[in-house]
Order: C-alpha cells, then sequence, then structure tokens
C-alpha cells in the first residue's frame, strides 16, 4: 500500500502507547457426533453430540474445564491464534472454524483486561484423536446437551423485551458433571433485535465459557436450520442419508420426516457409486457433498 508523505510523518509521530490496549485471545466451541457403543448387540450404536474441553492445568481456574484457546502473538491474526491453540492443546489441525462472537466484558477474566475472538468448529470425530498438550491437564470429549424454556420478560428501560428464556447446558464425562444456566431477553431498540444474557449458575466452567459455549451452540442450531450445510463437518466425505439425517436431528433436537428432509437436503448432495457393506439384503448407498454448493 502506497503512503503520501504527509502520513509517514504522521505515523512517525503517532504513539499507540497512549491508549489502554487489552490481551487479546481466542477460544474454541469444538462439537463433534460421536458414537457410542450400545450394550445390547441387537441395537444400533447410539451418536451424541460431544462437546471438547480441557481441564486448566495452571491458575486462574486451575483444575476448572475451559475451551481450547489461548493468546494472540505478534504477527498473528484472530484465526491464525485459534487454529494453533487447537493443534497444541488437543492435536486437532485443519478444523472448521467460524468467528461468532467477541467477549470483552469487564471482569470476565480476573487476570485483567482480556477480549476473547470465539470460534465454533465441527470435526468428523473419526478423523481425529485428540491428545492432551502442554497447557492443560487432559482434553476431554463431553457429552452435551441444551435446554430452553419460556420465562417471564423483565422490564429494560429503553427497549421492548420481545422474549425471554432460560437456557440449561449440562456436560457430563465418567462422572463430571458440568451445568451452565443462562437468561437470555431478547430485546427490541432502535429497529433492531439484540439479545441479553445474564448468567444464572455455573458450575465447574471457567471464566465465562458457560456462555460462550451456549452461544456456540445456538449459532450452530441456527446455521443448521438457515439452509444446513453447516451440518456437513461434522460427517465424513462419504456418508449415508441416514448419517445425514441422524447428524441433523441431533444439532436440531428433533425427529425428522425422511421424505421431508430428502426434498430439503437434495440439492446438496448427489449418490457416489459405492455402498455400505455389511448393510444386509439393501446396502445404503453413500453420498457426498456437491462442491458446487457449498
Amino acid at each position: 500500500m502506497k503512503i503520501s508523505n504527509e502520513e509517514k510523518e504522521y505515523l512517525a509521530a503517532y504513539s499507540i502507547e497512549k491508549y489502554d490496549r487489552p490481551s487479546v485471545a481466542t477460544d474454541i466451541v469444538t462439537f463433534a457426533v460421536m458414537e457410542e457403543a450400545s450394550d445390547n448387540f441387537r441395537k444400533d450404536a447410539v451418536k451424541k453430540l460431544k462437546l471438547l474441553l480441557i481441564e486448566r492445568a495452571s491458575f486462574p481456574f486451575k483444575n476448572f474445564w475451559a475451551l481450547p484457546g489461548g493468546f494472540m502473538v505478534r504477527g498473528e491474526a484472530p484465526e491464525e491464534t485459534a487454529m494453533r491453540e487447537l493443534k497444541e492443546e488437543t492435536g486437532i489441525s485443519g478444523a472448521y472454524l467460524n468467528a461468532f462472537g467477541i467477549f470483552g466484558a469487564p471482569g470476565r477474566d480476573p487476570r485483567g483486561w482480556i477480549i476473547s475472538h470465539a470460534y465454533l468448529s465441527l470435526i468428523d470425530s473419526a478423523e481425529y484423536r485428540v491428545h492432551t498438550g502442554r497447557d492443560a491437564w487432559r482434553a476431554e470429549w463431553f457429552d452435551f446437551s441444551c435446554k430452553c424454556e419460556t420465562c417471564e420478560p423483565k422490564d429494560y428501560p429503553g427497549c421492548e423485551n420481545i422474549g425471554s428464556c432460560i437456557y440449561t447446558v449440562e456436560l457430563t464425562s465418567d462422572g463430571t458433571v458440568l451445568r451452565a444456566v443462562y437468561r437470555c431477553d431478547t430485546l427490541f431498540e432502535n429497529r433492531h433485535t439484540r439479545e441479553v444474557y445474564t448468567p444464572l449458575e455455573n458450575d465447574g466452567l471457567a471464566f465465562d465459557h458457560g456462555e460462550i459455549i451456549l452461544r456456540g451452540f445456538l449459532t450452530l442450531r441456527r446455521e443448521a436450520e438457515h439452509d444446513g450445510r453447516i451440518v456437513f463437518d461434522l460427517l465424513p466425505d462419504r456418508f449415508t442419508f441416514n448419517e445425514l439425517q441422524q447428524a441433523f436431528e441431533i444439532v436440531l433436537g428433533k425427529d425428522l420426516i425422511p421424505a421431508n428432509f430428502r426434498r430439503k437436503v437434495s440439492p446438496l448432495v448427489r449418490e457416489t457409486d459405492e455402498f455400505l457393506s455389511e448393510a444386509g439384503h439393501r446396502p445404503a448407498r453413500y453420498l457426498e457433498r456437491c462442491p458446487e454448493r457449498f
């Protein structure tokens, strides 16, 4: 970029030190759909939505569970930081990343003024095996559930509260249960809507990661309802129709009518010449994404 002599003089005299500067970090909400073996060999394996967390090895919040993430270093873009931290702390590389929010409320981190860029990451669990990095005791996949119940709106000065609900997020793994409860008020102000999240309960999660997890999941669900393409990042390159529908049902939290679902996703997929082996007398055909739609 070419700059004028006047601008060069201005920059030479400019001092960024006269402004307070926060530290900048990234946090990554990583979801996967994973299969759990059934106790009954006659039944299909159960698939669940899982969230990746790390147990912190240092203060603050030592021994608490947190999202993978860390501080930016000079010369990095936020997405590069997120990719590096995810690789260092879990061994995962090349995963889908989508920025969905910036978190910088005063007091969110006891170490000082720290602003975090939050990323949603989706992976095909069959492709990755996490390992613990240097910044964590261990990395674990937690069963994820999110329930919502409506509640009475409360007044906000200058705004119309057009809807209120309470979200309860529960995360479980090998007897460990983490729980975060948030009230969400949807406000209408200056011809636009905005959401206000108020923490009601936070058990076992570090920092404000309960809110980041909740908002990451809501981003995933809204994108799935919008056009559905985001859900494909939870699947391998080849998949059956049933696997695709199951992934959508897990994310959306509801059963889908196969015929209606097939019509909706048909523009996004194409058939391959391969079939699922050991699938009985009528094996399922593998599908793949239509590249021109992604």
